[in-house]
């Protein structure tokens, strides 16, 4: 089964963007999302619309983040990106003639409906600036893990 990894891939971008201090280029993104740099330019575009980011022209120039990590959502991206459909699963047909069928899709699209209001809420409760900070906790995890083992090897 195909997946939409697009929010993931763009949460990925943003929070490389996060880390830098000058613009970053859609070539430097696109390398490090091993894509094409059109792809990136064409996501970035769309994230420029909803004022999530913000390009800068010339030598030197490139993408960066235009508002407070604090700001931005999972969801404001989500939205940004088209919202597009969560769940792989769906109903046979959409509309039935079948009474069985009619009782089947009510019931899931019921249980659907649910289930994608619990996940856009949770995704407006995550930050970027929550996941940089993740991010950042892990990385440090990481390096004082190393720091031990090459103290124990040592040893």
């Amino acid at each position: 089964m195909k997946y939409d990894s697009r929010l993931s891939g763009i949460l990925h971008v943003l929070l490389h963007m996060a880390d830098e201090d000058v613009p970053v280029t859609s070539e430097h993104l696109a390398k490090a999302m091993r894509t094409n740099p059109v792809v990136i330019r064409r996501i970035m575009a769309g994230l420029r619309q909803q004022g999530l980011v913000r390009s800068e022209k010339g030598h030197g120039g490139g993408w960066r983040i235009a508002r407070d990590l604090s700001t931005v959502t999972v969801r404001d991206i989500y939205e940004a990106i088209g919202s597009p459909h969560i769940f792989a699963i769906g109903n046979r047909t959409e509309a039935p003639g079948c009474l069985v069928e009619q009782s089947v899709n009510a019931a899931m699209n019921d249980a659907f409906a649910e289930a994608e209001v619990l996940l856009l809420e949770q995704f407006g409760k995550v930050t970027l600036a929550a996941l940089s900070a993740d991010f950042h906790a892990r990385m440090t995890q990481r390096a004082n893990q190393c720091a031990f083992e090459d103290q124990t090897d040592v040893a």
